[in-house]
């Protein structure tokens, strides 16, 4: 089985349309993860993606943004629900 890694030949750059107040947020944590992005002035933030993981810890993050409190803490409960349902 291939490794889907693998299958991104090229690195692209996406905008992300994030609330002014919470940009700098955003930046830094993407920042901390290693993930290569910049803004400019009156500009949406861009963020490089080179790979799937990159995908997804950007999804995380601007999930922590967007989604209510209420529906982190259930989204969380049912993982939680999940995982210890085998022992």
């Amino acid at each position: 089985m291939k490794s889907l890694s693998s299958e991104i030949k090229t690195n692209f750059v996406v905008g992300v349309e994030v609330d002014w107040s919470d940009r700098w947020h955003v930046y830094k944590r993407l920042q901390e993860l290693d993930i290569p992005c910049w803004c400019e002035a009156n500009q949406p933030l861009r963020v490089e993606i080179k790979n799937p993981l990159a995908v997804v810890q950007l999804w995380s993050v601007m999930q922590q943004l967007t989604t209510s409190r209420q529906d982190l803490i259930c989204n969380l409960e049912h993982c939680w629900k999940g995982r210890y349902r085998k022992f």
